[in-house]
């Protein structure tokens, strides 16, 4: 049995998480490193979905199921650390109710360095030859100044009663395996260690410990998810909190952490990735209403109509909370609304000209609308024109329009974006022919389009598979798409 395993969301930091697909199995994995007296360890985090896997009777009239699982940490294909286990699932006694997930932790000594981690399952009641996934990894906790652990996403914790291998810090930890929360989550609940703090500033000495949430496209802090507490250095700083999340809308984010000696200098950070579902979320009016624009550029603009565009053009750009205005309320909002809402946008980018960044923004709107506009959509509206707005215009951008086999296309890859991520790319394609609306097909980008079916896709006028695990087409004559998309031009 053919098995894939698909990367679906990376973070910035070495917190992973890797969608472990098969046909018959579906898990879930995340991996954390902190430190300790002893060294640097790994925690893995391990969900396995169980109306993936086959449940077998047992004596006693229960079913169980079990999976096998190898994990190898290498160094240059030395083993520096592994383990092979059977990993069980809980007993039922209905082979219909099995719509649950069932979770394993387990820890690994590895010292400062690089590794490659592989990581093999396989249902032991349907077996198949396991196909190993891999993944580069690196621990890094320097002695001579102050770091933080990796952020460890939590489901629910207690205070441990009684000594166990997998506690920290007095907590009993059940970790959160996925990096989305769906809006039945109200909390994001997370656990962090703070390292070298007392070695760097002194014994018990104050500083300040912050964590807040920002907008991951373009790293907007937002305030009202956002706290900060007064601490003193210690050998350790461990950190375990909570945010309230039930408002917090739909979209990508980061949670970050941060520590700031006494004269607010940045020592040490941390954040990791997360999406968010929550089609619930409402902006309050009242914090735009409150916005003074008395003498500022948005106060002169006096058409609704043309505020109206304004602020529709700025979707592409906008965090979750303002898209669910401008979905939900923009329509039956007044002139003033609109002229305050326009104006907190743009000195929530830029509080020093909030003016100049808007009018450099609305000369790439036109930019946008000249090049990408269709006769049924506005230029940032499609996808060609929402990914320029959102990070700038491609570095390369590869447009192939007649292949014998496949639909318009065009790869666009950028070396950096402006969250951080190196050397991305983006499929679009034209499936229609005709309106020059180039869909975004795929990405490797974090929080983009993930499609490993992207090449059958693009050349499904002629091609088709049954198999929705197929990835590959056989190249053909004329065709460049593995070509673009490794060397893009």
């Amino acid at each position: 049995m053919k098995k894939i395993f698909v990367i679906t969301l990376v973070a910035l930091i070495s917190f992973v998480t890797i969608d472990l697909q098969a046909k018959n199995l579906w898990a879930f994995l995340t991996y954390a490193t902190f430190n300790s007296p002893e060294g640097p360890y790994i925690e893995t985090y391990l969900s396995v979905a169980g109306n993936t896997v086959k449940f077998i009777k047992k004596d006693n009239g229960k079913f169980q199921a079990t999976v096998n699982i190898l994990m190898t940490f290498k160094q240059n294909n030395d083993i520096k650390a592994f383990k092979k286990y059977e990993l069980f699932s809980p007993e039922i006694g209905d082979t219909l109710k099995t719509d649950f997930n069932f979770v394993d932790q387990q820890r690994f000594s590895l010292p400062n360095g690089s590794y490659d981690f592989e990581i093999q399952l396989s249902d032991q009641n349907n077996p198949a030859q396991p196909v190993p996934y891999n993944q580069s990894l690196t621990v890094d906790f320097p002695s001579d100044k102050p770091v933080f652990s990796d952020i460890e996403l939590v489901k629910s914790y207690t205070q441990s009663l009684s000594v166990n291998d997998l506690a920290k810090s007095g907590f009993d930890l059940i970790p959160y395996t996925y990096t989305f929360y769906s809006q039945n989550e109200s909390k994001l609940i997370f656990y962090a260690e703070l390292y070298n703090m007392e070695k760097t500033l002194g014994k018990e000495q104050k500083f300040l410990l912050s964590w807040y949430i920002e907008s991951f496209e373009n790293n907007i802090r937002l305030h009202e998810y956002s706290k900060a507490k007064k601490e003193i250095t210690k050998e350790v700083n461990v950190f375990l909190s909570e945010i309230n999340i039930d408002n917090l809308a739909s979209g990508n984010y980061n949670l970050v952490l941060e520590a700031r000696d006494q004269q607010n200098a940045l020592v040490a950070s941390k954040k990791i990735f997360f999406q968010r579902m929550n089609p619930k979320a409402q902006m309050t009016l009242s914090e735009i209403q409150a916005t003074n624009i008395a003498n500022t550029f948005a106060e002169k603009i006096m058409n609704a109509d043309t505020l109206k565009e304004y602020i529709s053009c700025t979707y592409p750009i906008a965090t979750g909370i303002e898209k669910v205005f401008i979905r939900t309320s923009l329509k039956t909002s007044d002139l003033k609304t609109r002229q305050q809402f326009l104006y907190n946008f743009w000195v929530s980018r830029d509080a020093n000209d909030p003016e100049k960044a808007w009018l450099a923004y609305k000369d790439q709107v036109y930019k946008v609308q000249i090049n990408f506009g269709t006769p049924v959509k506005k230029g940032y509206q499609t996808d060609r024109g929402r990914v320029y707005l959102e990070y700038g215009p491609p570095n390369t951008r590869s447009t192939q329009y007649n292949e014998p086999s496949n639909y318009p296309y065009e790869i666009w890859q950028y070396y950096t974006l402006n969250n951080g991520q190196r050397n991305k790319k983006f499929v679009f394609y034209s499936p229609d022919m005709v309106t020059s609306d180039f869909i975004l097909l795929h990405s490797d980008a974090i929080g983009e389009v993930n499609n490993p079916r992207w090449k059958i896709d693009l050349r499904s006028r002629i091609y088709s598979t049954r198999d929705m695990q197929d990835t590959q087409v056989i190249k053909a004559w004329g065709d460049f798409e593995e070509d673009y998309w490794d060397l893009p031009n």
